[in-house]
């Protein structure tokens, strides 16, 4: 019932009260009217009767008259960080912008989890669904592609889908070598002055730390030590307790620290109160992912931050524009220099639906 007890209005009651035919209604209601060339003027005046005479649209009904059920899946593997708060509020203005709902989940990076919430989906009838960060993206795939839902996958790739990732190993190239020239002051650097913590066995992490590795050996020479002390995932406290070894191990802190995302940085932050000033004024930290206040710790903190909206500019352009063949695209991350705060996507209000142009590199798996 609408307010005050009335009967909802339906699609043709707003016909006779704007006095546009009912095919003009429906797509300013499904959000297609600009394709269809229809006024902005009139589609305001729809809008403005569907509120004012309590109309919502019947999405099973229309589900079952088009055979799609306007829901768009988004499955992420966690909430924890601020890439994923900002992909899952662009993923929601973007369905939003296209007259239609959006569903945002979480797989826990638990293989069996995930394709039990993949499954729970389908059974909803979801029209597309973007996989985010997926431990098993191929087993998601064969589920979607036996239920015939459009899918791709985001920030882990996988082979029998399209894949939008970071450029994980060129932005972690370019990290090491933003780490090392801070550090190129210092005196009597050594190779095994710059260590990389953090990380998991995901795609991400290994190219994060072969761009680590191979920075370090293009500065110090082919033999240099890797220095590679990968925490098992992406958890605070292994990160600390790896640090702890090492400082047990070494005597203090390593000069240069790359970490492998913010979740790790926070297990760097809490051995940091047991350094003396001297380990602390000759630290060069880098961390893969960005956070605005990190960027302003006492000591100098190169962050690179990935490119939220152009993965979901060109993820949304290729769910609509399938390619002929399955590939991987690869997206440059953005270094932020030290005590930098730049304009993020979660400034923006989850309405707003203008968007930077994609610029993507390609990788064919």
């Amino acid at each position: 019932m609408a307010p005050g007890g009335k009967k909802k209005a339906t699609i043709y009651d707003l016909s006779q009260l704007s006095g546009s035919s009912a095919s003009t209604v429906s797509a300013v209601l499904n959000g297609s009217w600009r394709k269809r060339r229809i006024k902005e003027a009139t589609a305001q005046l729809i809008q403005s009767l569907a509120e004012e005479h309590g109309y919502s649209t019947n999405l099973q009904a229309r589900g079952l008259r088009q055979s799609r059920s306007g829901l768009v899946g988004l499955m992420l593997p966690l909430y924890d960080n601020r890439f994923f708060s900002a992909l899952a509020q662009g993923f929601e203005a973007r369905v939003r912008a296209r007259g239609l709902c959006p569903l945002v989940v979480s797989g826990c990076r638990d293989p069996e989890l995930e394709r039990s919430t993949v499954e729970s989906l389908l059974a909803y009838s979801i029209d597309e669904l973007f996989i985010a960060g997926a431990t098993d993206p191929d087993s998601i795939h064969r589920a979607c592609e036996r239920a015939g839902v459009r899918h791709l996958n985001l920030d882990l790739p996988g082979t029998l889908a399209t894949s939008v990732t970071s450029d994980n190993y060129v932005g972690a190239f370019e990290l090491t070598q933003a780490i090392l020239g801070e550090l190129a002051s210092r005196p009597d650097l050594v190779a095994e002055d710059l260590c990389l913590f953090g990380g998991y066995s995901d795609y991400a992490s290994r190219e994060r730390m072969r761009g680590f590795v191979a920075a370090k050996r293009a500065h110090f020479g082919s033999s240099a030590s890797e220095d590679v002390f990968s925490a098992a995932g992406y958890s605070p406290a292994l990160t600390h307790q790896a640090l702890a070894s090492y400082i047990q191990r070494q005597g203090r802190l390593p000069r240069g620290v790359f970490i492998n995302s913010t979740i790790n940085l926070e297990g760097l932050l809490g051995v940091l109160p047991q350094q003396s000033a001297e380990v602390l004024n000759d630290l060069v930290v880098g961390c893969f992912d960005y956070d605005p206040f990190a960027s302003f710790l006492p000591f100098p903190i190169y962050m690179m931050r990935q490119n939220v909206d152009r993965i979901l500019d060109l993820a949304f352009t290729l769910m609509d524009q399938p390619e002929a063949t399955v590939r991987l695209h690869k997206v440059p991350p953005l270094l932020v220099p030290p005590r930098t705060a730049l304009p993020s996507p979660l400034d923006r209000p989850a309405s707003d639906a203008t968007w930077d142009q994609p610029i993507a590199q390609d990788e064919t798996p």
